[in-house]
């Protein structure tokens, strides 16, 4: 919910170029060396010649079967000072027609490469060869100042700009800088408003494409990172890497002005703006205030009784995503939350935590009237009434009066 932004940089990364080449992969092509693009133009030109129909010409060889057609598209093929291939189509222009060759895919949609694991299609055989390495788990580009490993040679140089903090992405409206092409595009949707990532099931609308896929795992129920200490699901990787703080005991951001450590980089943030006075979220109809503009969207729900998550299974309607995952052990069964020292389970963390006050003996809410302490704050709401006199719950039925006649 909050940090969908923050799920992964991995998503960041390859989101980047993905943006770049949405609808083809030439970008590994065009920057594969001069030697290798040679050989593919000596592997294809006999197919291109043999083809009966070309979109594409050179200066000086225009493939076609159709003599009419060859004179046509000499007409408008480039003409520079340089050996150029021109895409007949689009009018893009290569070097060696080995490139043309995987340009023309853009274009007829072909995708003779296909990966013989999960099916999927590329129109170049090194974008496959790259593709491999997310099955065998194979990341040959190590960054020499964290140890993080990538995929491809291109994901690593974008990667360094964490710790180089070049920023080369400038919004032309407000001057903000961004070190992904991938993260520019979605801030440039909060100047237009526009928000084309729309879920089909709730009709909840979003800046970022990968934010609606994160989304729609709170209707299908699908929980992908998975705790290899404990078994718990999260549907984010960025929930998982702050649920393993509680394995480890680990809390890597630290406060410089009063050294309180946090898991997450994101309440560090927070803390911080207690430091300098910065301004918080008040919601304009009850007062309340919060640290984050998410939650107070999430807050005003409460009076706007909107209730945009729906169960898939019974169709009731939650306010908060937390709410229908818990809603969702009950179709499951699934109670993932096991008390370590009599081992029973329960469906939600907090029920578990309420739980282990019984062996712990923890009393935390105290009444300030009389100094009883209760294990839960619902049982200390009740035990109030008892000093403030409140009733509040009253018998339906009608007062039954009785007439009994005396003779």
């Amino acid at each position: 919910m909050v940090f969908i932004k923050e799920e992964s940089e991995d998503m960041k990364i390859e989101e980047s170029f993905r943006v770049k080449h949405e609808d083809t992969e030439e970008q590994t092509d065009l920057m594969a060396p001069k030697e290798e693009s040679q050989d593919l133009n000596e592997n294809k030109e006999k197919n291109l010649r043999d083809e009966k129909h070309h979109d594409f010409i050179t200066e000086e060889k225009s493939f076609s079967c159709s003599q009419s057609k060859t004179i046509s598209m000499r007409k408008k093929a480039q003409k520079t000072g340089s050996r150029k291939y021109t895409c007949f189509q689009c009018g893009k222009s290569f070097t060696y027609h080995g490139n043309l060759y995987v340009h023309m895919s853009v274009h007829t949609g072909e995708k003779p490469f296909t990966c013989q694991r999960c099916g999927k299609g590329y129109t170049q055989n090194e974008s496959l060869k790259v593709h491999m390495r997310s099955h065998t788990g194979e990341k040959p580009f190590p960054c020499q100042q964290c140890g993080k490993s990538f995929i491809r040679k291109e994901y690593l140089k974008v990667h360094a700009r964490v710790h180089t903090e070049e920023k080369p992405y400038i919004c032309p409206q407000c001057g903000k800088g961004f070190s992904h092409r991938a993260a520019m595009y979605p801030h440039m949707r909060t100047h237009t408003g526009e928000k084309p990532f729309t879920c089909q099931q709730c009709g909840q609308s979003f800046t970022e494409k990968g934010n609606l896929q994160v989304h729609m795992r709170i209707h299908t129920g699908e929980k992908p990172f998975i705790c290899q200490q404990c078994g718990q699901r999260f549907t984010q990787k960025h929930y998982l890497k702050s649920h393993m703080s509680i394995h480890t005991g680990e809390s890597p951001f630290t406060c410089h002005q009063c050294g309180k450590s946090f898991t997450q980089n994101g309440s560090l943030k927070v803390h911080i703006k207690i430091h300098n006075g910065e301004n918080f979220f008040t919601c304009q109809q009850c007062g309340k205030i919060f640290f984050r503009k998410s939650c107070l969207k999430s807050h005003m729900r409460v009076h706007t009784e909107e209730k945009p998550y729906t169960c898939t299974q019974c169709g009731k309607k939650f306010k908060h995503s937390a709410a229908i995952n818990r809603h969702m052990h009950i179709h499951t069964g699934e109670k993932p939350h096991t008390c370590q020292q009599c081992g029973k389970c329960f469906i939600d963390k907090g029920s578990l935590k309420v739980h282990m006050r019984i062996h712990t003996g923890e009393k935390p809410f105290t009444c300030t009237q009389c100094g009883k302490s209760f294990s839960q704050k619902e049982h200390l709401k009740s035990h109030m009434r008892i000093h403030t006199g409140e009733k509040p719950y009253t018998c339906p039925a009608p007062t039954t009066v009785c007439v009994i006649s005396v003779e």
